[in-house]
């Protein structure tokens, strides 16, 4: 079975089918990554994205356990490959991708050309596109919908883990409430082995009205435009004027900037992958992070400054205020699919605490 490919610039692209029969439109974006398929599929920053992997290899691992993913299910609206494995050769494959993609209702094609596409999209910037079999669709900019709202929990929900206190280096159990833009499971799993009770909360919750004693809160990525996620902006705000300390991640970065009067925009073709490099300003070190975001921060508000810049085109990569406990990173520190060298970032939040 054969499809195509159509990008809202008139390029199509004939490709051999390996997952879900049926098309579907969204925007085209590119991602870097040698591995980790499983994670970044399930990741919710990906929602309503068309995904292209510049690596040229997908499959050859299968699909791990449900426990290993980054959510409940896959987020992109399509995958594209240049050559699809379908036999897997790995302990933890329960699947194979195909299945998979089938299974969860969305398609995937393998092209000839991959790097055609990418450089396609680094020229001319994320394009809206669709993947179509028997009948024609409309395009879809997924970034006119609070996609947020679509990948957020619906109500709190409350983890607890004891562990060594020796071992974190933790004086006691913290509350930490996290607001769900979109989580990676990894994000929740960090917070929690270090000793911390987490209460995941909906983006439009307000934390403020919570019974429990607050020591920090975590605004996490997800997916799409931050101004899009205005409760959780008005919520960032009232935050910090009770001085509650925050850190945020990825979407988590540019809500607390727009929160404290910066501004955001989007960028041409995001950053998507785990080789970014970002250097921590005033040091000579430079982290290599994995990202998944198509918008940064332009304006730094009041009080901040920069905390992290991209090695690669210098975007903003994170922002620290002068004074108070706020701080957040546009990369992911909890680095599931990616390297583990930006963990730290979790443990300097709860040394505010």
């Amino acid at each position: 079975m054969f499809g195509e490919l159509i990008l809202k610039d008139g390029t199509k692209i004939e490709g051999r089918s390996f997952g879900y029969g049926e098309g579907s439109a969204g925007e085209l974006v590119f991602a870097t990554g040698m591995a980790g398929y499983p994670e970044s599929l399930t990741d919710p920053s990906y929602e309503g994205q068309i995904l292209v992997t510049t690596y040229p290899i997908l499959g050859s691992y299968g699909v791990p356990d449900k426990k290993n993913w980054e959510s409940g299910r896959i987020h992109v609206k399509g995958l594209i490959v240049n050559q699809y494995i379908d036999t897997p050769s790995h302990f933890e494959s329960k699947k194979t991708l195909s299945t998979w993609l089938k299974e969860e209702k969305i398609p995937a094609l393998e092209v000839p050309d991959t790097r055609y596409l990418t450089q396609l999209l680094r020229d001319k910037g994320a394009q809206l596109a669709k993947i179509i079999f028997d009948k024609d669709i409309s395009f879809h900019d997924p970034n006119i919908d609070n996609l947020v709202d679509q990948v957020s929990v619906k109500k709190p929900i409350k983890y607890t883990r004891r562990v060594s206190l020796s071992a974190k280096g933790q004086s006691k159990k913290k509350t930490i409430v996290l607001i769900d833009c979109g989580v990676k499971q990894n994000i929740i799993r960090s917070l929690i082995n270090r000793n911390a009770d987490l209460i995941v909360v909906p983006w439009d919750f307000d934390v403020l009205k919570l019974a429990e004693k607050i020591d920090g809160v975590v605004i996490s990525n997800g997916p799409g435009d931050p101004k899009m996620v205005d409760t959780t902006i008005v919520v960032a705000r009232k935050l910090m004027d009770y001085k509650i300390p925050i850190l945020g991640i990825c979407l988590g970065n540019q809500i607390l900037a727009l929160a404290a009067g910066g501004n955001t925009y989007k960028l041409k073709f995001g950053h998507r992958g785990q080789n970014q490099p970002c250097t921590e300003v005033g040091t000579k070190r430079t982290f290599i992070t994995t990202q998944n975001h198509g918008y940064a921060i332009g304006k730094i508000p009041k009080g901040f400054k920069p905390w992290f810049i991209n090695a690669n085109d210098h975007t903003n990569e994170g922002i620290i205020h002068e004074s108070m406990p706020f701080m957040s990173v546009q990369f992911h520190p909890e680095a599931c699919p990616g390297p583990v060298d930006t963990e730290w970032i979790f443990d300097k939040f709860l040394n505010f605490l």
